[in-house]
């Protein structure tokens, strides 16, 4: 995060680029792609590690490797009931995923794979798919009596039903942009307050005096930006449930 011809440029940390030298540019394999790689190595090593002394009194590790997969756990059978356990792996692997992409991007030259639409919709879709593939699965023909309450009046179906598709379909859009739209914002505040910390650092003598106010805010930024980060982690994994909960009780 650097001022740039003395101008603020917050949306570049954002541009594509191609790691491992021409191997990756031969492949198109971007930073995103390979911070991704990344993360899943970082979970499997986590869950690995801190499961594999299987300790009664845990350590370190294996007592962050546990909270995690309780609190998910937890919030799937919440959600879904205790038929939610068969699909507690998917919701944990998703929360897991976006959790340490939103993290890791708050590490110095590090690359925020969750601050991509391409990305964050692609995991939405696949929320979506597997959703509709479980009530298809469960439900058959039945489950397009989603889209007309039962009870309703008959001569309101011309309003309800597309009322309710259009909000189904809507559903990978409002995920994915929950996620794409916090990462970015919060990845530009912080560009924006360091860039005015190196620019107001070149103004002499009173200049780094001055400079403390954007550097105090962006030290409190990293923090919020930090519970950012787990909240919408949180937030896409609730909502995965919730649109389980639906598919298997199809209300």
């Amino acid at each position: 995060m650097a001022a740039e011809g003395k101008t603020i440029d917050a949306l570049s940390q954002f541009e594509l680029t191609h790691a491992f030298g021409p191997i990756g540019a031969a492949v198109n394999f971007t930073q995103s792609n390979a911070h991704m790689l990344a993360a899943c190595v970082v979970i499997v090593a986590l869950m690995a590690w801190g499961m594999a002394p299987r300790a009664v009194v845990p350590g370190r590790f294996q007592a962050l490797a546990e909270t995690f997969y309780e609190f998910v756990e937890n919030l799937v059978a919440g959600q879904v009931g205790h038929e939610g356990k068969r699909y507690f792996p998917f919701v944990f692997a998703l929360f897991m995923f976006v959790l340490f992409g939103n993290v890791i991007g708050l590490l110095p030259f590090a690359f925020t794979y969750t601050s991509h639409i391409a990305v964050t919709f692609g995991l939405a879709f696949l929320v979506f798919l597997v959703t509709t593939v479980v009530a298809l699965a469960l439900h058959g023909k039945k489950f397009f009596g989603y889209f007309f309450p039962e009870g309703a009046p008959l001569w309101l179906a011309p309003i309800i039903v597309p009322v309710e598709v259009v909000s189904y379909l809507s559903r990978p859009i409002s995920l994915s942009v929950r996620l794409f739209a916090n990462m970015v914002a919060g990845h530009v505040l912080l560009k924006v307050f360091a860039t005015f910390v190196v620019l107001l650092g070149g103004l002499g003598f009173i200049g780094p005096v001055i400079a403390v106010l954007p550097l105090s805010v962006n030290v409190l930024l990293v923090g919020f930006e930090l519970l950012v980060a787990f909240l919408q982690a949180y937030v896409f994994a609730i909502l995965t449930s919730i649109y389980l909960h639906d598919a298997v009780h199809l209300h």
